[in-house]
């Protein structure tokens, strides 16, 4: 029996979409292949249909670009819960930090698994997070000041003061540095016992900050722009068009990559020089935005998903559902995690 072609395309599109689910943590994923081929192959040696040889080149090519598409918006994942209203995610090379901003807390999860190590208290609506490679430093946006872990077990070895309602943090191999999104300037403190160093004015509401070896660069939300500083004295090298309302940074080793969180973009500038090479359609509000080695991923908030490129062009090779309203995005060597914040998860990608 002859089925047409775009009836059999239509069945397979159907089930593909109706039968994907995503996997529980510690669940296989059934794939939509495994799904489709118990209706189709019944009994190997007698399929209920068959195709004949002209329709079967067209088929192929319908199939290939069908298994394209469901490449690209799936990804095998596993989500946990964490606390209330998560933000800001870091690794310690060993297991995964997110701050709750909801629940005036951080949780430890072991990157392995997924499973939770403790949860240990900070200050009020703790944002951004950052590990200076002993300890967990995490600002406090609602208490104006910055809160320092020890990663082993979690005890808090102390909480120092920096400027009104501080975001993002970044360390810099000696230094941590925290934008202060209400005081239009950038905190330096001493990373072995918090003395502040200095306080740089930078844009208004500041919000993502990061090291490129050399440099701090900050995402200046409410002037659409990006600052470049020198590390070692704080000095302002240059401020550089970072797009419309740029949230967060990455550094891929040559370039700094600036999500625009009004545009839905992402703008790529050469980090020697500020110039602008690229700016890269993305999902509905891109917040946070990690480079794994080889690609760059975009939490787009309003999405409900992240974007993955191809760091040398900007190519969008994969959109990939996650939670809801995602904002931070880490990854930690081996796998991206996505922070979800109206769903209370993270995402294991």
């Amino acid at each position: 029996m002859k089925v047409s072609r775009d009836i059999f395309f239509f069945i397979a599109l159907i089930l593909f979409t109706t039968f994907t689910v995503r996997a529980e943590p510690y669940e296989k994923l059934t794939t939509p292949a495994e799904t489709l081929s118990r209706f189709i192959f019944l009994n190997v040696q007698r399929p209920f249909f068959t195709v004949s040889n002209k329709d079967a080149d067209l088929e192929d090519a319908q199939f290939k670009k069908l298994r394209q598409w469901y490449e690209a918006t799936n990804h095998s994942s596993s989500t946990f819960t964490v606390g209330f209203q998560p933000y800001g995610v870091a690794s310690d090379g060993t297991n995964i930090w997110v701050t709750n901003s909801g629940s005036v807390s951080i949780t430890k999860l072991r990157a392995s698994d997924g499973a939770v190590l403790g949860t240990y208290a900070v200050g009020f609506i703790p944002r951004g997070v950052a590990f200076d490679g002993a300890n967990i430093w995490v600002a406090n946006s609602g208490s104006d000041n910055i809160t320092k872990l020890r990663a082993s077990d979690g005890t808090v070895v102390g909480t120092y003061a920096v400027g009104f309602y501080p975001y993002g943090v970044t360390f810099d191999g000696v230094n941590i540095w925290v934008t202060n999104s209400g005081s239009k300037n950038v905190t330096k403190l001493r990373a072995s016992d918090g003395t502040v160093i200095g306080i740089y004015t930078v844009g208004f509401n500041p919000r993502g900050v990061i090291f490129d070896g050399n440099n701090i660069w900050v995402a200046n939300s409410n002037s659409n722009s990006v600052t470049k500083l020198r590390a070692s004295d704080g000095v302002v090298l240059s401020t550089y068009a970072g797009g419309w309302e740029p949230k967060w940074l990455a550094f891929d080793g040559t370039n700094i990559w600036v999500t625009n969180y009004a545009s839905g973009k992402v703008t790529k500038l050469r980090a020697s020089d500020g110039t602008v090479l690229g700016t890269y359609t993305v999902g509905i509000f891109p917040y946070g935005i990690a480079f794994d080695g080889v690609n760059i991923w975009v939490a787009n908030a309003g999405s409900n998903n992240v974007t993955k490129m191809r760091v040398n062009d900007g190519a969008v090779l994969g959109t990939y559902n996650v939670g809801i309203n995602p904002r931070g995005v880490i990854f930690d060597g081996t796998n991206v995690w996505v922070v979800n914040y109206d769903s209370g998860t993270i995402t294991k990608l």
